[in-house]
């Protein structure tokens, strides 16, 4: 046991009451690694604790052995002071203990309300009894701010709305313990913070939670105390009101990390992308999702859609991607039609595609990882032969090269299977695959989502090398510090429409708020669609 690890369980009092949770040395392996080493997590009551690493510290597997989903070879568990065997899901809901797991445990072709109630359904003559629960669950949704159409499929949400159901999931059980998997990866500024009102008043109800997060100005203003891991070791364990965001960064990542974006003045070159009045179908409503959207990217600029999730953003990379066709309009890539062009043409033509759902349409998941970094370019004569036949030689030396330079960390190099993969470094591969083509546009949908300080200032570092390499980028972020200080441009989003244009250093956080929101639109014929509105945004009431 370490120094810091036996001042940090002389925090209890004697003759206090009991932890909630106790995880004592906890050690658990998978082929190739030590996923958790030696860990003790002690859980107060009532209290917000964070659990803060690196990607692939160990902190999803740490708390997937105290939900039942792994079980660990070595160490103990105790609740409320007395030893327990959580040998499955089943058990831990048993005792009180629910999971937002940051990869979402939802049945896509089942609605919202199904997803929450599923495994503890109340039934009628062997017929389901949804009246109830239907009330129920809208109730909770309204205690808590958590809205979500009840009667949409989960295949038709938005990665947020997936977010809040999951929540109610939880909630809806009336779970003790509460373990948020990264909850705030995909939720607005605004949601985030409606999120951390509700943990601080769930905590103040007596419930206990478990945060992990990458996020350190979160932990800062919500958590009580912060357990800090890397490499899957304990480095220690910290009272929030005693430490710092540079501490914090320190203890996780073992060095210093640059937490302020430095960047050099753009220098907008040709035009790359342009998009003429485009509309994309939605498939939750009748309506267009994109509505006649205008707009250009140019080379060595970073231009970000900046929007409160599901007001179009998805469908717009959709159709930029080729995962969409159409409903309206037009897009050029180079000054060449793209419009019908399908994905392949468009990426051999130099567009790269970090997606919002790595899982969906970024990754295989049951292929090895050195697959998945060709997935791109399999076809090139590089990987393959005369013959037709992949080259795994020199496969396996492109992989090995990516996964020396991002960083990518799994058990068994390349050719570990992506699944098993922490979701942070199956990030890092995505955007290694993407990067490493050198793109004329690369599109990036959330590409620090998931991701610590130290990959986040890393993968900042390659956006802004992208831009200074003469590279168009378009950034689609929910994270409005990300929005401020990576961009060159800013174009908000709202209901389907640009509704605003912006210089990202003549503007702040609430006036975009306020555009996100609907509350204030630009007039058309003020914005460039091609430059920066010099105003900083002159608008009017909408």
């Amino acid at each position: 046991m370490t120094a810091e690890m036996e001042k940090t369980m002389e925090h209890m009092e004697p003759g206090s009451q009991p932890y909630a949770i106790e995880m004592l040395h906890i050690t658990k392996r998978f082929p190739g690694i030590i996923a958790n080493d030696d860990i003790t997590l002690q859980l107060r009551k009532g209290e917000i604790h964070a659990l803060l690493g690196e990607n692939g510290a160990g902190k999803s597997t740490l708390m997937s052995v105290l939900f039942g989903l792994y079980q660990a070879e070595e160490g103990s568990i105790k609740k409320d002071g007395k030893e327990v065997r959580i040998q499955n899901p089943n058990d831990a809901n048993d005792l009180g203990i629910g999971m937002v797991h940051q990869h979402f445990k939802l049945v896509h072709c089942f609605t919202v309300l199904d997803n929450i109630i599923l495994g503890v359904e109340s039934t009628r003559n062997g017929l389901l009894e949804k009246k109830e629960a239907r009330r129920r669950v809208a109730a909770l949704s309204e205690k808590y701010g958590l809205k979500v159409d009840l009667d949409a499929m989960v295949e038709d949400i938005t990665v947020g709305m997936q977010q809040r159901t999951e929540i109610l999931k939880m909630l809806y059980r009336d779970n003790e313990i509460l373990i948020f998997d990264e909850p705030t990866a995909v939720l607005t500024p605004a949601e985030i913070d409606d999120l951390m009102l509700i943990m601080k008043s769930l905590a103040k109800e007596g419930k206990s939670i478990l945060f992990i997060s990458h996020k350190l100005n979160e932990i800062m203003s919500v958590a009580d105390r912060c357990t800090v891991l890397r490499r899957g070791k304990y480095i220690g364990t910290v009272d929030i009101k005693d430490t710092t965001r540079e501490e914090l960064s320190r203890m996780m990542v073992g060095r210093d990390v640059q937490l302020e974006v430095e960047k050099n003045e753009s220098r907008p070159g040709k035009e790359i992308l342009k998009v003429s009045n485009m509309s994309v179908a939605s498939k939750m409503h009748k309506n267009n999702a994109v509505k006649n959207v205008s707009f250009t990217v140019r080379a060595g600029e970073i231009v970000c859609i900046a929007g409160i999730d599901g007001n179009g953003q998805r469908e717009l990379v959709y159709g930029l991607s080729g995962l969409e066709p159409l409903a309206g309009g037009q897009i050029f890539l180079n000054g060449k039609d793209i419009t019908h062009a399908s994905i392949r043409e468009r990426s051999v033509l130099g567009m790269s595609h970090i997606p919002e759902d790595r899982h969906k349409h970024g990754l295989v998941l049951d292929y090895s990882l050195e697959y998945n970094l060709i997935l791109q370019g399999y076809f090139k004569q590089q990987f393959r032969s005369r013959m037709g036949f992949l080259k795994r030689p020199d496969i396996r030396a492109y992989a090995n090269k990516l996964i020396e330079q991002y960083d990518v960390r799994s058990g068994q190099g390349a050719v570990s299977q992506v699944r098993s993969m922490s979701g942070g470094n199956q990030q890092k591969a995505i955007i290694a695959r993407e990067i490493d083509k050198e793109p004329d546009l690369l599109i990036a949908v959330q590409p620090t989502r998931g991701l610590d300080v130290g990959a986040i200032e890393y993968i900042h570092k390659k956006l802004l090398a992208q831009r200074d390499a003469g590279r168009a980028v378009l950034l689609i972020s929910l994270e409005l510090e990300e929005v401020l200080s990576v961009s060159d441009r800013i174009l908000v989003m709202y209901e389907g429409e640009i509704v605003g244009e912006f210089d990202p250093r003549k503007t702040n956080r609430e006036e975009l708020g306020l555009y996100m929101a609907g509350a204030k639109k630009q007039d058309p014929g003020r914005r460039s669609g091609t430059g920066i509105n010099q105003e900083g945004g002159p608008s009017h009431e909408s």
